[in-house]
C-alpha cells in the first residue's frame, strides 16, 4: 500500500510540475521555438488545415451553401465509384505508372550510386554528381517542352536519326503506346541524381576499415560493391522504398497533364487527371464531392500499402518509420 501511495504521490507531483517545466522551457528556448513557429503554421494552414475539407467528400458539396449548408449524403459518392465504368480505367493506368516507376525508376539511382562510388578521381566524381542533380531544379514545363523537341516528328533529334536510317517519322507524343515510357524517361532523368543523393551520403557514412578488410582477404571491385556497401546502405534503400510505395497512387500531374492530349488518354488517364477533370472540367457545375471522394479514396488505399511495406520491412531488417 505505502508503494502505491508514493507511485501515486509523485504522478501527482509530476502533473503539478509539468506545466512549470513548460514555461522554463520555452523561457530558456524561446529563440528556438520562435525559429520553429513558422514551419509550424505553414504545417497547421497548408497539411493539416485542408484536410478538415475532406468531409465534402460525404455531403453533395455546393459552393454557393457552403461545407456546412451543404447537404449531407454519407457514403453515396463512394458507392458511385464503385458503380463508375470508368474508375477501373484510371486505377489501372495508375498502377501500371507507379509499378513502372518503383521498378524501372527506383533501381536507378542505387546502381548510378554504387558505380559512382567506384570512381577515385574526387573532381570527377563531384561533376558527374553535379549534373546529375541539375535536371532536379528544372520544371516539368521545360522538361515537357524539350522532350517535344526531341521527339518531333518534322525536326526532332529522335526522328531525324530514324530517317537518316531510312525509317519513317513518328509523332510519338500521340502515340498511346509511347505515353508510358516517355513518362518514365523524364521521371528517370529529372529524379535520379537528386535519390542518389541519399545513397551517396549513406555509402559516405561506411567505415572504411571495413573495404581495407576485405582487400587483405583478396576481394575485388565487385565483391566490395555487393558484400559491403550494397548491404551497409540497405536501410536507406528500404526507407526510400517505403516512401515509393507512399507515392504509388501519385503520380507527377504536372508532367501528364503536359504530356497529355486525347490521343494518348487510353494510357495516360490516371486517377489525379480524372480528378481534376471532375472538380474543374466538368461540363456545368464541378462535381467536387466526387472528386474528394475519388482523391480521399486513393489516399488510403497508399496508407495501407505504406503500413503493409512497413511491416514487411520490420520482418527483414532494422527499419521501420511507424
Amino acid at each position: 500500500m505505502s508503494r502505491k501511495r508514493g507511485k501515486a504521490a509523485v504522478a501527482v507531483q509530476n502533473r503539478k510540475s509539468l506545466p512549470q517545466r513548460i514555461k522554463k522551457d520555452l523561457k530558456r528556448n524561446w529563440i528556438l521555438y520562435l525559429l520553429l513557429l513558422p514551419g509550424v503554421l505553414s504545417l497547421i494552414l497548408f497539411k493539416i488545415g485542408p484536410v478538415g475539407g475532406m468531409v465534402i467528400a460525404f455531403e453533395k458539396f455546393s459552393a454557393f451553401q457552403g461545407i456546412f449548408g451543404s447537404k449531407w449524403v454519407g457514403l453515396d459518392n463512394f458507392v458511385k465509384i464503385f458503380k463508375d465504368p470508368y474508375i477501373p480505367k484510371v486505377i489501372g493506368n495508375t498502377i501500371i505508372l507507379a509499378v513502372l516507376s518503383v521498378v524501372v525508376v527506383f533501381p536507378f539511382p542505387i546502381i548510378f550510386s554504387l558505380f559512382l562510388n567506384e570512381v577515385k578521381q574526387k573532381k570527377i566524381r563531384s561533376t558527374v554528381q553535379s549534373l546529375s542533380f541539375l535536371p532536379y531544379f528544372i520544371s516539368a514545363a521545360v522538361m515537357v517542352s524539350i522532350l517535344y523537341q526531341l521527339m518531333s516528328p518534322t525536326s526532332g533529334l529522335v526522328n531525324n536519326i530514324i530517317r537518316s536510317f531510312g525509317g519513317k517519322a513518328t509523332n510519338f507524343m500521340a502515340k498511346p503506346e509511347w505515353f508510358r515510357p516517355l513518362y518514365v524517361l523524364l521521371e528517370i532523368w529529372q529524379t535520379f541524381g537528386y535519390s542518389a543523393i541519399i545513397y551517396i551520403a549513406a555509402i559516405n557514412n561506411i567505415d572504411q576499415e571495413l573495404y581495407e578488410a576485405a582487400e587483405v582477404d583478396g576481394a575485388n571491385r565487385w565483391d566490395k560493391m555487393f558484400r559491403i556497401t550494397l548491404p551497409c546502405i540497405s536501410t536507406s534503400i528500404i526507407v526510400m522504398l517505403i516512401i515509393s510505395v507512399g507515392n504509388i497512387f501519385t503520380v507527377n500531374l504536372d508532367r501528364i497533364l503536359l504530356m497529355y492530349n486525347p490521343s494518348v488518354y487510353e494510357t495516360a488517364d490516371v486517377i489525379q487527371t480524372y480528378v481534376y477533370r471532375i472538380a474543374f472540367e466538368s461540363k456545368g457545375f464541378p462535381d467536387y464531392s466526387y472528386g474528394t471522394a475519388v482523391n480521399l479514396l486513393k489516399s488510403v488505399i497508399a496508407f495501407v500499402l505504406v503500413m503493409a511495406v512497413n511491416k514487411l520491412a520490420d520482418k527483414f531488417a532494422e527499419t521501420r518509420l511507424f
